[in-house]
């Protein structure tokens, strides 16, 4: 009872609050029995309720289905989920650093991230983890394993690690223990490397606050290497940060570009996002890549670069999500992932896939078909794998791999283009005027 007159007064309370005259609400008394259907079912459900319940979680099962009402991207968070989305959109955490699959009913290694305490002590690929801290991760989920080794730096995790040829049986498995110190462990946001004849690699794998930091980084060293123009792969990258969305384009577009524009329901509530005066690459000959994992900050990109004509496009049709979300702290440390507002390509286009917008997402300039299969093979070889002293390689076999059409056809393009600017500078030099015969 105790608890149901709480909520009851939170409820009251929250009716008292003053109504903002442009924010019309419904009529207190209709609000405020609706509210009530809330309490009266908590109370029935605490005095009825075939066995006790935790009144906590009825509280965060109401909150979450009133929220879920509103759109698929709002998002009721419990302060567990609210800690796990703050590691994530900053791009770092407390841990070992394994990256880990499901395998044959194992938690297995994927693999160490290069640098990370896991990788120097030496955990391989294909490791099995079979306690954690002395617990059996005998029929453990994967969050459950997260959560465990994950920690504070500074902390320990001990692990104990099965480790043998997959042709030897079980009983070619050799039981390890690792104790691991816990360290504040990137999360890698950009990969890249050289093509060749000049042209850069990088693919943004999500836009998390370190991610224009990261980029900047990689075309440092690729200009260093000899880059004279860029590949910039964000196929099946989800988005991340509206901030982050907004520095890495201004690494390419200056002289105080619109990047997007953000519109919530009041009219006044536009907010503009510039790039800046100068920028480092606003020069560098850019094709982006996309398909229908492109979403997001990808988009607002992209979109970008497309608006200003700053690179061609190639691949297929973006997601096609344009709304904004604000991430609300709540008193007991959960949080509410609210829509607020969509976002507008500079050139006004709201590319938001809702059911009544026909032209949402973002249409690449060139597009590559590419078969779901296909795709799929191809994201599994992205995936690089490290391990001490070992090269990097891709999880998958060399005689596996499929031919990355998208990627060849940017390259075309590249290629083209100095070809083709060579062409046209030979042509103005050939029919420029002879110069003037001077007197001696």
């Amino acid at each position: 009872m105790r608890s149901r007159l709480i909520f009851a007064a939170a409820a009251a309370a929250l009716l008292a609050a003053p109504a903002r005259a442009q924010d019309p609400k419904p009529a207190p008394d209709s609000t405020y029995e609706q509210m009530k259907l809330l309490v009266d079912v908590l109370g029935y459900i605490q005095d009825n309720y075939v066995s006790d319940v935790d009144t906590q979680k009825l509280v965060y099962g109401a909150a979450a289905g009133m929220v879920r009402t509103l759109d698929p991207f709002s998002q009721f968070l419990d302060p567990e989920q609210n800690r796990e989305m703050k590691t994530e959109t900053e791009g770092q955490f407390g841990g070992v650093g394994l990256r880990m699959v499901m395998r044959d009913g194992w938690l297995t290694v994927l693999t160490p991230m290069p640098g990370s305490p896991a990788y120097r002590l030496g955990l391989l690929p294909n490791d099995r983890l079979a306690a954690i801290d002395g617990v059996s991760t005998k029929d453990m989920s994967m969050d459950d394993a997260l959560k465990r080794m994950r920690g504070a730096p500074g902390t320990t995790v001990t692990v104990k690690v099965l480790r043998g040829p997959d042709d030897a049986g079980e009983a070619g498995w050799k039981t390890l223990s690792f104790t691991i110190t816990r360290e504040l462990v990137k999360i890698p946001s950009v990969v890249s490397r050289s093509l060749g004849d000049g042209i850069g690699y990088a693919r943004v794998i999500e836009f998390s606050a370190k991610t224009a930091d990261d980029l900047s980084a990689a075309l440092r060293k690729l200009k260093k290497d000899g880059m004279t123009s860029l590949v910039l792969d964000l196929r099946n990258d989800p988005g991340g940060l509206l901030s982050a969305a907004v520095e890495t384009s201004s690494l390419f577009l200056g002289e105080n570009k619109l990047i997007v524009y953000t519109q919530g329901r009041r009219p006044e509530s536009r907010q503009d996002f510039t790039a800046g005066a100068n920028a480092p690459y606003e020069d560098l000959p850019m094709v982006i890549l996309i398909n229908g994992g492109s979403a997001s900050a990808s988009e607002i990109f992209t979109g970008a670069m497309q608006d200003h004509k700053r690179a061609v496009v190639v691949g297929q049709r973006s997601y096609g999500k344009a709304s904004v979300q604000s991430l609300i702290p709540l008193p007991d440390g959960s949080g509410l992932r609210l829509t607020v507002a969509h976002y507008y390509t500079p050139n006004g286009r709201m590319i938001h896939r809702d059911g009544k917008n026909p032209h949402w997402g973002i249409l690449p300039d060139i597009a590559v078909p590419v078969s779901p299969d296909v795709e799929a093979k191809l994201y599994a070889q992205w995936e690089t794998i490290y391990a001490k002293d070992h090269k990097p390689h891709s999880m998958v076999k060399p005689e596996d791999m499929v031919p990355d059409e998208v990627l060849d056809r940017a390259v075309e393009l590249l290629k083209a283009r100095s070809v083709l600017g060579a062409l046209s500078a030979g042509v103005e030099a050939s029919t420029a005027p002879a110069a003037s015969p001077t007197a001696p």
